[in-house]
């Protein structure tokens, strides 16, 4: 009776021994870091972050902060100087060891980094995953990127307003030279009276050069109040810039997929007849001109083009034939034309000679 009881309380103290032994290999993984996660060229590379700057992984911001600040003053290398457990430590080591410091706080500092650090500490299994996080976060601009295509946008539109209000006024300036837009602006300037002020004689007596620049500019605003300019040199217009085009663009495309559903609704399935405006779009169109190249036109060009019915494509294709004709001529009877050809088959570019020294 007592022998079997024996055996079982020696087994039963056996089984104590073995789990008293294993039960440190048990709680290896559970306390010890994966030492399999810290990979060189990540983060603090084979060092723990925390354990450089002696926190735990449970650390306040605050306490990462006075662990660094305190480190960061003992290995910098403007202020190094060896304490007694730093007798093998040269300088180097200690600027190395003030980058890695570094190195530590800027990782635990952020959260998001050091979420995924932690998350890399504990899943060292993912390795490309953690690649991806910490360079993507590493190259990812500091500043935003909606920022910086705002600025971008607005400082295009900027240059874009100041450069074609510089090409409106060279078409003005141009303008005021040509006599026959001269003499018509002038007359209208004597009829309001305008020169005569401009001469007028008192106490605000002007010299002859401001006289002349006076009328200068009275010239050239009646033009700009007369003329219309289109194409590349017409008057600037908020609306076209780059800006508000980018603003208008949901706009323009409602109306454009409205007008487009509209043209099919009225000429593809009811089969009306086009209007003098969409004859000139579908004409514009075979031409391949932009609207502005073709509102540039002279009114009596687009009558001539109604007038041939050049929307219907067999008539486009008889007018376009007789325009290439037409300038075939008018390149045959160039002079200059003819001395190019001439020169072109006689001492071409592509022509071998070969002279006897």
């Amino acid at each position: 009776m007592a022998a079997p009881q024996a055996r079982r309380w020696g087994a039963a103290a056996a089984g104590r021994r073995r789990l008293v032994l294993l039960s440190p290999l048990l709680l290896v993984p559970l306390l010890a870091r994966p030492a399999e996660a810290l990979v060189e060229g990540l983060y603090c590379g084979t060092r723990d972050c925390y354990a450089v700057l002696g926190v735990s992984r449970s650390a306040s911001k605050a306490e990462i902060a006075r662990a660094y600040r305190q480190l960061a003053r003992r290995y910098h290398p403007d202020r190094y100087r060896p304490e007694p457990g730093d007798e093998g430590q040269s300088p180097r080591s200690a600027e190395e060891a003030f980058l890695l410091v570094a190195t530590a706080y800027e990782t635990l500092k952020d959260e998001e980094t050091r979420k995924d650090y932690d998350y890399m500490l504990d899943h060292p299994e993912e390795y490309y995953s953690h690649y991806y996080h910490y360079y993507s976060r590493r190259l990812t601009p500091k500043v935003d990127v909606r920022i910086v295509i705002l600025v971008s946008v607005c400082a295009i539109s900027v240059f874009q307003f100041f450069s074609w209000w510089n090409s409106y006024n060279k078409a003005i300036s141009y303008l005021a030279t040509v006599p026959k837009y001269r003499i018509q602006a002038t007359e209208i300037a004597k009829q309001q009276g305008l020169l005569k002020k401009a001469k007028e004689k008192g106490r605000n007596k002007k010299s002859k050069e401001e006289i002349r620049d006076e009328e200068e500019n009275i010239i050239k605003n009646i033009i700009k109040s007369k003329i219309d300019i289109k194409g590349g040199y017409q008057k600037p217009q908020i609306r076209d810039l780059l800006l508000f085009q980018i603003i208008l663009a949901p706009f323009h495309l409602c109306s454009y997929i409205a007008w487009y559903c509209r043209w099919i609704y009225n000429f593809n399935i009811k089969g009306k007849e086009y209007g003098e405006e969409e004859r000139l779009y579908i004409i514009r169109k075979s031409m391949k001109m932009s609207k502005s190249q073709f509102d540039s036109l002279e009114d009596h060009q687009k009558e001539t083009f109604l007038k041939r019915e050049l929307w219907i494509k067999e008539n486009y294709e008889v007018y376009k034939q007789e325009q290439e004709e037409e300038l075939k001529k008018k390149l045959a009877n160039d002079p200059r034309w003819k001395r190019y050809r001439r020169w072109m088959k006689n001492e071409g570019p592509g022509r071998l000679t070969f002279v006897d020294d």
